[in-house]
């Protein structure tokens, strides 16, 4: 057995498919540019073919595609793969370096696993009948599809985890990565989120909760905003001991300073309206991180557009900054919300901000709600990379906060 540690966790790779763009340098083009009107944001020309055979393609749901694509870039990225120039659907391309399969693991987090494969197959059923219903349907349909995906690609024998907290998912799940590394379990995760939840019967239940955006405009912290904006997006980050990067002589973008989740006990679908839930998991990831609030450089906040959600978690970072004007952005006015691959997508966008120098704007705002005392940014923003703060907060009162530093 490996002994107890406390090892500092650092993300040496990332990867993403997001509307916004695919791939890091697409991706953060996109943020910092303003986004087309679209309560429903697909991510568009992507051809799992580039990543996986015909055969493979057909057992995959398309949120499981999503994560290997988004997996392969944060390898490469990472320079963990033996064979960085072979064709991705070639499986010597999935051979790892220096990497021992059974301290390998997985953490992935998603919403409702893959129910777009669920759903086209009780279409099947309906129309065809019960023959004609793919024997892959409950593979494909599993929540825990990504990650299994993932761990089958690549060889890994560590634990191959799946987080399902509704839209804190991602942040969960590379919070328990971390912690798989920290503890010495694993020498390195893939962690974040996959999730492709737009399928016709979820967006009507988003529109008739009130919760779509009739204009398709997210615009967080807004004194207009009318609802979020549904999309969908993976993304995958490499956790790995920061001391055993840098032996390689790579380069970490971030480390994982600290954690936190609660539980609002409150109410299905609603946050309650100081946020106190929120502000207690933030407060939990700061003291986790070491640090104090007046330390923090940027918040980038889960806010989705949504009335209710945006003022609670505005008062609680009210609350827990004081006189500290922080500045805090939301990257969902570009990339939609992407729930369970939500905390994945932002993360990905909070560590490309320090490696930039740049904290992207929230795209949409214009009007700062009066009752909303925080200082949202609205144009990219140059800083003095300092710990952030990402938080990602969920249906059913899940609340998840990660601290991210500069290395």
């Amino acid at each position: 057995m490996r002994a107890p540690q406390n090892r500092v966790v650092a993300v040496s790779g990332l990867g993403i498919v997001n509307p916004a763009g695919t791939g890091t340098a697409a991706f953060w083009q996109g943020l910092l540019e303003p986004a087309a009107p679209a309560a429903v944001r697909r991510v568009r020309g992507f051809d799992p073919a580039r990543w996986l055979t015909h055969r493979r393609r057909r057992t995959l749901d398309r949120a499981a595609q999503f994560a290997v694509a988004a997996a392969d870039e944060a390898l490469r990225e990472a320079g963990l793969l033996a064979h960085p120039d072979a064709d991705p659907a070639d499986p010597a391309a999935h051979v790892l370096r220096d990497v021992d399969p059974l301290a390998l693991g997985v953490a992935l987090g998603t919403g409702i696993g893959g129910v777009s494969t669920l759903e086209a197959q009780q279409a099947v059923l309906a129309g065809r009948g019960p023959r004609l219903v793919s024997p892959f349907t409950v593979p494909m349909s599993m929540p825990n599809a990504p990650s299994a995906a993932l761990s089958m690609r690549y060889g890994a024998r560590g634990p191959a985890t799946t987080v399902t907290t509704a839209c804190a998912a991602g942040a969960d799940a590379i919070a328990a990565g971390a912690r798989l590394v920290a503890a010495g379990t694993c020498d390195v995760v893939l962690a974040g989120g996959a999730d492709v939840s737009l399928t016709p019967t979820c967006l009507a239940g988003f529109a008739n909760m009130r919760a779509l955006s009739p204009t398709g405009v997210s615009r967080p912290f807004d004194r207009d905003r009318d609802g979020l904006a549904a999309a969908e997006a993976a993304a995958v980050l490499v956790l790995e001991p920061l001391e055993r990067v840098l032996a390689r002589g790579a380069v970490p973008h971030v480390v994982v300073a600290g954690a936190a989740s609660t539980s609002d006990a409150h109410h299905l679908t609603a946050p309650p309206p100081e946020g106190t839930g929120a502000l207690e998991c933030m407060r939990r990831a700061l003291r986790d991180a070491g640090l104090e609030p007046s330390e923090l450089g940027h918040v980038n906040a889960h806010g989705t557009s949504t009335a209710l959600n945006d003022a609670a978690e505005a008062r609680a970072l009210r609350t827990l900054l004081g006189g500290s004007r922080t500045p805090v952005t939301s990257v969902k006015g570009v990339t939609g919300h992407a729930f369970g691959a939500a905390g994945a997508v932002e993360a990905v966008a909070v560590a490309l901000s320090v490696r930039t120098g740049l904290i992207p704007p929230t795209a949409g705002h214009e009007n700062l709600d009066e009752d909303l005392d925080v200082d949202v940014v609205t144009a990219p923003t140059p800083w003095v990379p300092a710990p952030v703060l990402s938080n990602s907060f969920g249906f059913g009162g899940h609340n998840g906060s990660l601290v991210l530093a500069p290395a």
